[in-house]
């Protein structure tokens, strides 16, 4: 006999958990936000609204299910199975951060807060969690199959991301690297810069479109199922020794980026999650393309 689907329920703290574990009680962070001119009604007011949501989601699966629940700091912990329907419950970006620890499981976004939400990756809500499950396992499930971007480096670690990945310093100094395309016949350009991001369709309403909006680029931005990718070099500098001609591109289903560390040390991180991020030290390798992986994320 096979297995129920399991529903994993993907959840974030709120803004008003966060201040309670700082503060200690409702009534303290409270007053500390008076003190600050801010109300704590507002952020009380959308944990209410989450905690309802997350309550008629679990409420409303099917009863036959086995089910769980994972907390988003905790993903690079939790292992998926293959029979999962993973019900992310909260904003698009959560649809995002648990992306990258999936291989083809049906994704449902529910929008915990309507109106505040973009919605592009959220699309449901919580009164259409039952429907949405069923189809999602049943025959001709509709989906659509989001591309993500992968990061392979030279010593097989792997990387996906939804929307962007990021590489770059770890902090606010200037990364040193070498940059050019996969099957180029050269090295590369020798840059130094704040980092390099490369980002997918989905990823073009957020951080990648602010760097083409910013560069007035003539690029077009790839659609969320379009194998192709964009990227962008940020405040490359110029000096005798380092390059600014290699700094936007496009990467197609066979393309590859190639980079090459030439600093003490580089990471590689997906979608904010930078405290799950890959590490290069001086003389890595690493090629940035489109992923085999896609997010099917219920439509």
């Amino acid at each position: 006999m096979s297995l129920a689907p399991r529903a994993v329920l993907v959840h974030r703290t709120t803004e008003y958990e966060e201040l309670l574990a700082r503060h200690g009680t409702h009534g303290q962070a409270a007053f500390v936000l008076a003190g600050r001119g801010r109300s704590l009604d507002e952020v009380a007011e959308r944990h209410r609204r989450n905690a309802r949501a997350l309550g008629d989601v679990a409420a409303a699966l099917p009863l036959r299910w086995r089910r769980t629940r994972v907390e988003r700091a905790d993903l690079d912990r939790f292992l998926f199975g293959p029979e999962d329907v993973v019900v992310v419950v909260g904003q698009d970006g959560l649809v995002a951060n648990v992306a990258k620890y999936l291989s083809g499981q049906p994704v449902v976004g529910i929008d915990t807060d309507p109106g505040r939400n973009p919605g592009i990756l959220v699309r449901h809500r919580a009164k259409d969690t039952a429907a949405l499950c069923r189809a999602a396992v049943g025959p001709g499930a509709r989906t659509d199959a989001l591309t993500m971007t992968e990061a392979v480096a030279d010593d097989t670690q792997r990387l996906l991301a939804l929307n962007e990945i990021y590489l770059g310093p770890p902090g606010h100094q200037t990364a040193r690297y070498r940059i050019g395309p996969d099957a180029g016949p050269e090295a590369g350009e020798t840059q130094a810069s704040s980092g390099v991001l490369v980002g997918t369709g989905t990823g073009s309403t957020g951080w990648l479109r602010s760097l083409w909006l910013e560069r007035g680029s003539r690029i077009r931005l790839p659609a969320p199922c379009e194998p192709r990718l964009v990227w962008f070099v940020r405040e490359a500098w110029p000096s005798p020794v380092t390059g600014t001609s290699v700094v936007a591109g496009e990467l197609g289903r066979e393309d590859g980026l190639r980079l090459t560390v030439e600093s003490d040390r580089m990471v590689v991180f997906g979608d904010g999650m930078e405290s799950d991020a890959l590490e290069l030290t001086w003389g890595q390798s690493v090629r940035l393309g489109v992923s085999d992986t896609s997010l099917h994320l219920v439509a």
